[in-house]
């Protein structure tokens, strides 16, 4: 029986436990004399939330944890078996994964029992190959042992821990219904859950982070190992050639200040364009344009924001670019083109063009969030509009405004798609707008794709870039922390 048959019984026990103590709490609440001064404590359906969770929570929670448990048991004999075989590292690790496959394709196949496998290697990469299942060619028939037995033990795992789960699933529904009680606080224990649940809920957002910190950390470290952290960040050469190992070539030169210059350069142009039309955009749809306007165009300014950036790259490559070369040729009589058709110039208008809608609708849900009562007292003194919307409306949204420009820069410096194909992939040192350039994330995919393994300086790379982007963007974050609490200021 498949996880998704499992879990719709459990959440099927749950409900009917749900069903059933709701039933019992209201029958309990209707025979009460109230006269007696005896009154239930929570309500029917408090009770039958309490049953549902005792039901299916745990019972779910040991279905996961059996599940990872399981596999991680089923991994290790795997990767003893292999070594038994084979005694060279990476052809263990090699063989590892073949036997995964194979394991796989046991078990889409239904060829677990030993009188229906196949007997060699070569016949089971026949018939999965016939079923459409892919096997790779290097596989040796002792790996067909290794696979039916974890695939027969992996059955055997999952049957038991499916077993277990069901059977929490009704212990669970069974003291529930037999506690439920005229004083039994059940909102107090549902509730206590839902907070839990709500810890666990906003915790993700730093778990997250830490994975990925620690994620990319120990790989960065490998690669400081090999390249000197000084070279790296303070390098302003990036040419890292792929030399074979052994051959006495160079590993090449990873400085990071082109790309980072690059980065920063292309944001800063994106953000020149995006901000003020972006910002005056705002002002308008949140300070002069009627409401009938308003709900034109502000749905229309925001459906650039759902424009794929890949066809703002299609764009800036086929029509904008160009035109800035022909242009710049015609301005200079046809003698050369000063701006090139990629170029930090293209990307920057490109992706600010992009940008427009993230600062003007964030901008204007803080505009029109400041009281109305700051407007009405300013014009009663005598200010225009304008002076109302200088001196007294954007101070107040400052700390939004703000949180919004933080906001555009982060995907500016994060964009990828626009830079490889507006601005090229060129890792240079240029203080022309008209020239092209590159960025961090443009060659962290470069190092990432390819045939390369993930123990050569060239593929580590991307790691420490990486890991640099994300130091980069959280300086600002915590620096536009620091401005809006220091232009916070509270209204009632």
């Amino acid at each position: 029986m498949t996880g998704g048959w499992i879990i719709a019984i459990i959440l099927g026990i749950g409900a009917l436990a749900y069903f059933l103590a709701a039933l019992r709490a209201r029958a309990l609440a209707e025979g009460t004399d109230r006269s007696t001064g005896e009154i239930a404590h929570s309500l029917p359906t408090y009770h039958g939330w309490l049953a549902f969770i005792l039901s299916a929570i745990p019972a779910l929670i040991f279905l996961l944890v059996w599940s990872i448990a399981s596999n991680a048991l089923l991994e290790a004999r795997v990767t003893t078996d292999v070594r038994a075989e084979v005694a060279d590292p990476a052809s263990a690790s090699l063989a590892t994964g073949i036997v995964r496959n194979a394991t796989e394709a046991l078990a889409r196949l239904d060829l677990v029992d030993q009188d229906k496998r196949p007997p060699t290697y070569a016949a089971l990469r026949q018939q999965a190959s016939s079923a459409g299942i892919v096997l790779p060619e290097s596989g040796a028939d002792y790996m067909v042992e290794v696979a039916a037995r974890t695939a027969a033990d992996s059955r055997l795992y999952r049957l038991v821990g499916q077993g277990i789960a069901v059977l929490f699933a009704v212990l669970g529904a069974g003291f529930a219904y037999s506690r439920i009680r005229l004083r039994l606080r059940a909102r107090n224990h549902v509730e206590r859950v839902v907070l839990w649940g709500l810890v666990g809920a906003s915790s993700i957002a730093i778990l997250t982070t830490v994975g990925i910190i620690l994620s990319m950390l120990g790989e960065t470290i490998h690669f400081f190992s090999e390249v000197n952290p000084l070279n790296f960040f303070f390098g302003t050469v990036w040419d890292p050639r792929f030399a074979a190992a052994g051959s006495g070539g160079e590993e090449g030169q990873f400085g990071l200040i082109p790309l980072l210059a690059g980065t920063l350069y292309i944001a800063f142009v994106s953000m020149l364009f995006a901000v003020p039309v972006g910002l005056m955009a705002a002002i308008y749809m949140g300070e002069y344009a009627s409401p009938r306007v308003r709900s034109i165009v502000k749905p229309l300014l925001e459906l650039l924001a759902g424009i794929p950036t890949i066809v703002y790259g299609i764009f800036a490559v086929v029509t904008l670019g160009p035109f800035f070369r022909d242009l710049s040729l015609a301005l200079t009589g046809g003698a050369f083109a000063f701006i090139q058709a990629q170029s930090v110039f293209t990307a920057g208008i490109v992706m600010g063009v992009m940008l427009i809608p993230v600062v003007s609708s964030l901008s204007d849900d803080v505009i029109t969030a400041v009281p109305r009562a700051m407007r009405d007292g300013s014009l009663a003194l005598g200010a225009t509009r304008s002076e109302t919307i200088r001196k007294v409306i954007l101070p107040a949204a400052l700390p939004g405004i703000v949180g919004a420009l933080l906001l555009t820069a982060s995907r500016a410096i994060g964009e990828t798609m626009i830079v490889v194909l507006a601005a090229g992939v060129a890792a240079r040192l240029t203080i022309n707008p008209f020239e092209a350039m590159t960025t961090i994330t443009v060659k962290i995919v470069n190092q990432l794709t390819g045939d390369l393994e993930f123990n050569s300086p060239q593929t580590l790379v991307a790691f420490a870039l990486g890991l640099t982007l994300f130091v980069l963007t959280l300086g600002m974050n915590i620096y536009a922390l620091y401005i809006v609490r220091k232009y916070r200021e509270q209204y009632e």
